[in-house]
């Protein structure tokens, strides 16, 4: 049996000690960044000469009069007016809260003169957790879909959709997932729930070595039983365990993400959800990670 380790996380009072300046989050960052060692962004160049200014380096690789480059090259701190030291708290921020922080409630906890500050780094952020390196899911995978947005009757005339009381029609987004038990999840935001949709996200995220993908009796699933070993709960039937199969791992990270947009963002906006749905992701990834810190600050 597999035993799960508890590790502390990392306090806010250990997190302002670590880094209260610049130069110490500029140190961090290029560790992380270059754990083997200052290369250049542009042409992977090893062979940079460190310059008198601090954190900033010269590759004569690319460009006839030197490619000079810093720590933030490249990343999202880039031409920022903020300070790294602010940039990671509000990091912080949003790794420590399981159902996420919103840009309101980071913009009064940082003291931020407007809203627009707290939610556009929020948001990039959230284009770095993205950032990750992707892998097929392998053991004991389950599959599912869900619907994300309200009601069509609580939203203005033109943007109900077709009209309906759930899914599609009724203005929401879809967002396929699929978790491997004790592993990883993978989530997207698709078009639709089309068979040719669903078979094409379960083959992109799903390895054929696969033990077992179990799914519910939806039919964009059926076909699948050519090409995996699929496993089939009938949940119109009232059947939500048949030995191994169930899907309530996916449903368990699904309740996580409805919840966190209605009772944290209280409204996700369909442009930006595919944001909102890789911060979940990576919160879910690194829930046992226990430099998930260290792990942001590398994909930004």
């Amino acid at each position: 049996m597999r035993t799960i380790r508890k590790y502390k996380p990392m306090t806010l009072a250990e997190l302002e000690r670590k880094f209260p300046t610049e130069g110490a989050c500029k140190s961090y960052l290029q560790a992380r960044r270059w754990p083997q060692g200052v290369s250049c962004p542009r042409c992977k160049n090893e062979k940079v000469y460190e310059l008198e200014r601090e954190f900033h380096w010269q590759c004569e690789n690319c460009a006839p009069d030197g490619y000079r480059f810093s720590v933030l090259v490249g990343t999202i701190f880039e031409n920022t007016n903020v300070k790294l030291p602010v940039w990671f708290k509000v990091i912080y921020l949003m790794l420590t809260s399981k159902k996420g922080i919103a840009a309101l409630q980071v913009m009064r906890m940082m003291g931020f003169g407007s809203y627009h500050t707290a939610h556009k780094m929020c948001h990039k952020v959230r284009v770095a957790m993205g950032n990750q390196e992707f892998r097929q899911l392998v053991g004991f995978v389950e599959v599912d879909e869900t619907f994300v947005g309200g009601k069509a009757k609580n939203k203005h005339w033109d943007k109900r959709g077709g009209g309906g009381t759930g899914g599609i029609g009724s203005g929401k987004s879809v967002v396929a997932g699929a978790v491997s038990r004790k592993g990883n999840v993978v989530a997207r935001v698709i078009e639709n729930i089309e068979t040719s949709t669903i078979e094409k996200f379960v083959r992109e995220t799903v390895s054929h070595k696969v033990s077992l993908l179990c799914t519910d009796e939806y039919t964009a699933y059926r076909r699948l039983g050519f090409e995996y070993p699929v496993g089939m709960v009938r949940h119109g039937a009232g059947e939500y365990v048949h030995g191994a199969i169930h899907t309530n791992t996916i449903e368990g990270f699904w309740s996580l993400i409805k919840r966190g947009i209605v009772g944290t963002f209280h409204k996700v906006s369909a442009k930006y959800l595919p944001l909102y749905v890789k911060e979940f992701e990576f919160r879910y990834n690194n829930r046992q990670n226990p430099d998930i810190f260290g792990a942001v600050i590398k994909a930004c």
